[in-house]
């Protein structure tokens, strides 16, 4: 019988250090009262070795992992088609290995994540990001008519990255392709394509961005409705394009996209113009012009016709030949007016002529009467203004002579 170690009572210190032996008891028996836990994660390594399962389990939103391990016993109980990529719940008891010093995580139990409780947690992050307003149609951005950098985002050789470009070639065969690839299904997924979202949204060449996967079931397409994909979607300033391809279950980024493609091929088809048709609408372009510009010159000349064989257009002349008699009718009648005008102001004229003859001086000349002026100018109006022996001027009918004032005469 090996014998049970008496271990000190105090805590260590230089002179009364533990036993190795001593620690590892201690965090064993630390580690055992934890006992039992609920846990959630996803199997990142499944290995099944002498009827036992060794592997380990990832954190769902960090980068932590821990190793567990299934006993032959607990083996039998637990679902048959657990494997490496699955999201579970383990109950677990961690346990320490006092003689090897290490840690592991001893499962009870362990089972698929229930459907409910998923579709219950992506119910509330719909709820919540309809109450944001991240599906508002109004938000979302047009696609451009033709991008010169398509973004895409898809798992690398898969079949969707060849649907995409195959197609987008096709259709514009100088269409520029910006590809970043990413994992479609499980737990790097939301981080490493909200994060290729970022970037290409960041590249000014890019002018669309495509998130393509070839569909898959329920569980595989969990990450695109991540919060982290769907935030990083809903901030781009780039058009966002979900080519997730499932139609039973659409992914919380077909809501959150800028447009929704059924499938990657109709993604292609849906950011890129088909060469070919927009010739042809080109042509029907130039054709529509053509009859336009056509039919617009018959009516225009059918009016320009209708207008020429109009009288007024037709014969000129007939306009002046219906207003001659009229024409002659108002020149006659105008020579009759002014006619009339000049004899009434030429009578008007003599008869002022004679007024101004009965008032005019000269008709008192002539009847004898002469008007005297003295040497200034003045005329003489009474005897004494004409002194004796002053110059006077004597204006008659029929002219004028100088005279001598000589001696005034009273009238008697």
């Amino acid at each position: 019988m090996s014998e049970t170690p008496s271990f000190s009572s105090g805590p260590p210190t230089l002179e009364n250090p533990w036993p190795v032996a001593e620690l590892a008891q201690k965090v064993r028996g630390y580690i055992e009262r934890l006992g039992t836990a609920w846990v959630e994660g996803e199997i990142t390594q499944w290995g099944v070795s002498g009827g036992n399962v060794y592997g380990k389990l990832k954190d769902l939103a960090v980068d932590a992992t821990i190793g567990f391990t299934i006993w032959s016993s607990v083996k039998a109980k637990i679902p048959a088609d657990l494997k490496q990529g699955d999201r579970v719940l383990a109950l677990i008891k961690p346990n320490y290995w006092v003689r090897g010093g290490t840690l592991t995580m001893q499962v009870f139990d362990m089972r698929h994540v229930g459907l409910g409780d998923l579709l219950e947690r992506l119910e509330r992050l719909r709820a919540q990001l309809a109450a944001e307003g991240l599906f508002d149609p109004a938000r979302k951005k047009p696609l451009p008519f033709l991008p010169t950098g398509v973004g895409l985002i898809t798992g690398k050789d898969s079949d969707a990255e060849k649907d995409v470009l195959r197609n987008a070639h096709l259709r514009w065969p100088s269409v520029s392709f910006h590809v970043v690839h990413t994992a479609v299904q499980g737990d790097r997924t939301a981080r490493e394509v909200a994060r290729a979202i970022e970037r290409l949204d960041a590249d000014p060449a890019v002018d669309v961005i495509i998130v393509a996967r070839g569909g898959g079931d329920f569980q595989n397409l969990l990450g695109f409705s991540d919060e982290r994909v769907l935030r990083a979607a809903a901030a781009a300033s780039t058009p966002i394009v979900s080519a997730i391809g499932h139609e039973a279950d659409r992914p919380l980024l077909d809501l959150v996209a800028d447009l929704r493609a059924s499938t990657p091929t109709d993604a292609a088809k849906r950011v890129v113009p088909d060469v070919t048709e927009e010739l042809a609408r080109a042509d029907q372009a130039r054709l529509r012009i053509r009859s336009r510009i056509a039919h617009l010159v018959t009516v225009q000349s059918d009016r320009v016709a209708q207008i020429r064989s109009r009288p007024a257009l037709a014969d000129p002349r007939w306009i002046v030949s219906s207003r001659s008699e009229e024409l002659t009718r108002f020149v006659a009648r105008g020579d009759e007016l002014v006619t009339r005008a000049v004899e009434r102001e030429g009578d008007r004229v003599r008869e002022l002529a004679g007024h101004l003859r009965a008032l005019s001086p000269q008709r008192t000349l002539d009847r004898g009467y002469a008007i005297v002026q003295g040497a200034d100018g003045h005329i003489v109006r009474a005897a004494a203004d004409a002194r004796p022996g002053s110059a006077l001027t004597v204006t008659v009918a029929e002219g004028a002579f100088d005279a001598v004032a000589g001696e005034t005469h009273r009238d008697g």
